[in-house]
């Protein structure tokens, strides 16, 4: 086995690899590199109870600091990556210093992707990607005032969420026709938006943003019809971009994400990738896909680790992901990219139903809302690239498990 394996990042990922690398005992030195200050932490309650100051940043934390006090473990918090040299296995940082590596993991995450309008620079301009991002937030929430939300994916509607039940005045501005839209069916977004409206949110669909107007400090949002729609500060969520900079500049292999093999190895075979930055082959689906998603970070951190100790492990899962929204949880399994069919199961109004994708008569993906039966089962259902009768999956009373020809 390698002697020194380097992390490159300390994120959630990243401390996965570390905590799995432990739990295979491995014996090596262990150099963790992130240039947040913060020890590796989970980032999905940022935008939910860590905004709503129902958590504290140490309940964030992976795993405590003691976790890390041993000999092999060394932390370089707040140091920045610039370079990896390949020819002489080694990473360089913002301070010049070389370390060497015998394998590398890179778990480099992602950052938002920034508006380039008018006003941009503001002061009260916000994005969510970090724990001092959440926390200029919230030093703002104190004022009371008027709040809008660019982009109405998952972390726009749960700021939203958050920020309307502090008492805020909301307003969320999308350019789509509907909220969420890349990735559930028009029915889930109409629920999503009369929910949403019902508590008081504003939304300002098929809407575009010219420019961010004030004297050094927000006070509106101009439209693209000219509107100025009063804001005291703005939420701007429109997407993350994959950190594949260092990748691109050492010569790996990227194409929307650094490609990785089903093992997590890059195309140099000391360097291994896990997380939002990597663009990996699944069997399910059949092609190459970049996930944003805990359960395919926390995963592909465990699969590296198991290839470096020796232990030969392929990944390929069913996507899933999560959205907290006042009081309803939606729980997505699988991709419903490309779907041609979805059929609702329960009643909407009931606040427990769920929405099946279909593809050929075969379940791809699901979407449910206080349903977690309904996820574990559909779960299970694009694992087995099942087909179902679509007249028994309309049938909310025979359960999903039941349904495979």
């Amino acid at each position: 086995m390698p002697e020194t394996i380097i992390i490159a990042g300390a994120g959630h990922a990243a401390g996965q690899v570390l905590a799995s690398l432990k739990q295979q005992k491995y014996a090596g030195q262990i150099v963790l590199v992130g240039d947040e200050p913060h020890l590796p932490y989970q980032r999905p309650p940022l935008s939910k109870k860590f905004l709503a100051g129902e958590m504290s940043a140490e309940r964030l934390y992976v795993k405590p600091a003691s976790f890390y006090d041993e000999p092999q473990i060394e932390l370089r918090l707040g140091t920045l990556i610039t370079s990896i040299d390949r020819d002489n296995n080694s990473i360089h940082t913002e301070s010049g210093e070389e370390i060497a590596y015998d394998k590398l993991v890179l778990a480099l995450g992602s950052r938002v992707r920034r508006l380039s309008i008018a006003g941009a620079d503001l002061d009260g301009v916000h994005y969510l990607r970090g724990i001092a991002d959440v926390e200029g937030i919230r030093a703002e929430v104190e004022s009371k005032g008027n709040v809008v939300i660019v982009g109405a994916g998952y972390i726009g509607l749960e700021v939203a969420a958050v920020l309307r039940k502090l008492g805020l005045n909301v307003t969320v501005v999308e350019m789509a026709d509907r909220v969420m839209s890349r990735v559930v069916s028009p029915e889930l977004s109409d629920f999503y938006q009369i929910e949403h409206t019902s508590q008081g949110v504003k939304l300002r669909l098929s809407t575009g943003i010219t420019a961010f107007r004030g004297n050094g400090r927000i006070d509106a949002v101009e439209t693209a019809d000219g509107e100025l729609i009063p804001a005291d500060f703005v939420v701007v969520g429109v997407g993350i971009i994959p950190n594949t900079e260092l990748a691109v500049d050492a010569g790996l292999k990227v194409e929307d994400g650094i490609v990785v093999n089903d093992q997590c190895q890059t195309c140099d075979p000391d360097i291994y990738a896990v997380g939002d930055c990597t663009s990996h082959p699944n069997s399910i689906y059949a092609r190459q896909l970049r996930l944003e998603s805990v359960h395919n970070a926390l995963e592909q951190a465990k699969t590296a680790v198991s290839n470096l100790c020796g232990n030969t492990s392929q990944y390929s899962q069913v996507p899933w992901f999560w959205s907290d929204q006042y009081d309803l949880k939606l729980q997505i399994a699988g991709l419903s990219t490309g779907y041609d069919d979805a059929v609702i199961r329960g009643n909407p109004a009931d606040r427990s139903f769920a929405c099946i994708y279909l593809k050929g008569g075969r379940i791809i993906a699901a979407d449910a809302v206080n349903s977690p039966k309904a996820f574990v089962q559909s779960k299970a259902l694009i694992a087995a690239r099942a087909s179902v009768d679509r007249d028994k999956l309309c049938d909310a009373e025979i359960e999903l498990k039941d349904l495979s020809l």
